[in-house]
């Protein structure tokens, strides 16, 4: 593809050519999947009339306007405008963004292989990515990269979209690193030649017991589905009998690869999800198919309202087949279904055509009203005031959307999937003060220096023992605020303590992450994610309830609160 000019000025007449061009691809879409995309002659004629009448202005705009003016952004900003007068779910992305957001869901993506973090203006290595190229080149967890080629990579200009620039390319293109390593006095010359990086949505596979299995997947993409059945066949083959299935902060993605992940879990041929359009062209029914690896066992599902699409779909699916307990709290509520369409200059059109329903016949989608985006947004923070995060009462349910589930449970459509046991949101914690720390990223620096100092010890006691016996010290706490108070955070004692329990627990877990994580070759972070897992009440509250969730696989469930 080629590359679109930056910064296209009015004399370029590329934007009066890109209109005809929207307009023709739009329609070769709804040929190609098999019916008239915009609905009739009418509406052709309609859309015909309106499209005239925009070029006439654009025309008039590039023939008498006082001011040179971008056309491409006038277009973007149309196009833009025009969508919010749809659903808060069909958007547009320019070729840029289009690419950053394909990339989430995609297998991969091409660049040298490390995570990352800036802190005190500095690109600091986490850690090389297992088997990537920058551990092979002999990059070192801590080091400082302060040069890519020769773009400077410090300063204040320096943020996370300069170093995706510098550090992905094309496959096998090479780019040569400065490095500044702890015990060298001169910076450390590394060349580093791009590779596929592999990205993973199953963050953690463990055993929390000799019979409970622990998966929490951050997404469904193209890979997601591959890596749960590995990771599911690989817990039962460690003698798992019950699972804990985190789909928390999860915000969705391929809804074939939910509804695959759903079907490890429910027999036979039963329904899944099923979508309804405007007409039938997008209306289809999604059934059960393959005998699952785990139909049979106590299940529970976490959910919270960072929970939304393909994960509800999946929630969904097994609550209203009495297959699993939903822990947590309201999931976001996103029940419409977006076709991508990849325009003639590579950005994207995400077009709702059709709305999804879970098995019962539920619409999860919550409330919107077309124009009032603003409104849509702030419906989570909606939640936040009027007490549902804390006091499960406090969810509303609309009667008029109540169905059953197929044991004849109550459950409630037109507002994400309501849990069967609701565990309120702990908060007392969040101060001012921590919120400075991550946004310093202070935490993190202090856990990756402890790391690196102590790394040889820390893998020789093993991560049983660290898991034990570990205890994050005033002494580290101590440097870690000297540290803060160094950076422009004034100390203040009183919402230290507050904070005091959740900074030791993700210094704690972030040590653990930067000595353990490179050694799963399958992306998997376990040994942060049960490090934090000990100050996490939803995860706590989750395990005394698996004598609810067997008991509703059996058929014999009475609600919870």
């Amino acid at each position: 593809m080629t590359k679109e000019p930056e910064n296209e000025k009015i004399n370029n007449p590329r934007a009066t050519v890109r209109l005809p061009m929207l307009l023709g691809i739009t329609l070769a879409a709804g040929v190609l999947i098999g019916a008239t995309f915009f609905g009739g002659g009418k509406s052709l004629n309609n859309i015909g009339r309106g499209y005239s009448k925009f070029k006439e202005v654009l025309q008039l705009i590039e023939n008498n306007y006082v001011d040179s003016v971008n056309t491409e952004e006038l277009v973007d900003y149309s196009i833009s405008k025009m969508l919010e007068k749809l659903d808060p779910h069909t958007t547009y992305m320019n070729p840029q963004d289009a690419v950053a957001a394909r990339t989430q869901l995609e297998g991969g993506f091409d660049g040298i292989g490390v995570e990352f973090n800036i802190y005190k203006d500095t690109v600091y290595v986490v850690t090389p990515m297992a088997g990537g190229p920058s551990e092979h080149a002999g990059i070192l967890s801590g080091d400082k990269i302060i040069k890519v080629d020769n773009t400077e990579m410090t300063g204040s200009k320096l943020d996370n979209a300069l170093v995706f620039k510098m550090l992905r390319g094309k496959k096998g293109t090479e780019v040569k690193l400065a490095i500044l390593r702890k015990g060298e006095k001169k910076p450390l010359t590394f060349t580093v030649r791009r590779d596929r990086i592999p990205t993973y949505s199953v963050d953690a596979s463990y055993m929390i017991d000799d019979k409970t299995g622990y998966i929490k997947v951050n997404r469904f993409s193209e890979t997601t589905y591959d890596e749960f059945k590995k990771a599911l066949a690989l817990l039962k083959e460690q003698g798992m009998s019950q699972l804990l299935l985190d789909l928390r902060n999860n915000p969705g993605g391929y809804m074939d690869k939910a509804t695959s992940l759903a079907d490890e879990f429910i027999s036979g041929d039963k329904l899944l999800v099923y979508t309804d359009g405007k007409d039938d062209r997008y209306d289809r029914q999604t059934k059960a198919r393959i005998a699952g690896q785990f139909e049979d066992g106590p299940l529970i599902v976490l959910v919270d309202e960072g929970s939304a699409s393909a994960s509800e779909i999946v929630a969904g699916a097994l609550q209203d087949h009495d297959r699993a307990l939903i822990v947590g709290r309201r999931s976001f509520g996103k029940g419409l279904v977006q076709m991508p369409v990849t325009l003639s200059d590579g950005s994207e059109l995400r077009l709702t055509i059709s709305r999804y329903y879970t098995p019962s016949g539920r619409s999860i989608q919550k409330p919107y009203t077309a124009g009032h985006g603003e409104d849509y947004e702030k419906e989570l923070e909606a939640r936040s005031k009027n007490g549902e995060y804390y006091v499960a009462d406090s969810i509303k349910n609309n009667e008029k959307y109540k169905f059953k589930t197929t044991g004849g449970r109550p459950v409630f459509g037109a507002g994400g999937i309501t849990p069967d046991v609701f565990v309120p949101r702990d908060t007392m914690f969040m101060t001012k003060y921590l919120i400075q720390l991550f946004n310093k990223n202070i935490v993190r620096e202090q856990a990756m220096e402890y790391a690196n100092d102590h790394r040889k010890q820390l893998e020789k006691d093993g991560f049983a023992s660290y898991k034990k016996s570990f205890v994050i010290t005033d002494a580290m706490l101590k440097r870690l605020t000297d540290d803060a108070t160094a950076q422009g955070i004034k100390f203040n004692e009183a919402e230290f303590k507050r904070s005091k329990k959740y900074i030791q627990t993700q210094l704690k877990a972030y040590i653990a992450q930067n000595v353990w994580r490179k050694s799963h070759r399958d992306g998997l972070n376990n040994e942060f994610f049960e490090m934090l897992s000990e100050n996490d009440e939803t995860y706590r509250k989750a395990l005394t309830l698996f004598p609810q969730a067997r008991n509703l696989e059996r058929g014999s469930y009475t609600s919870q609160k």
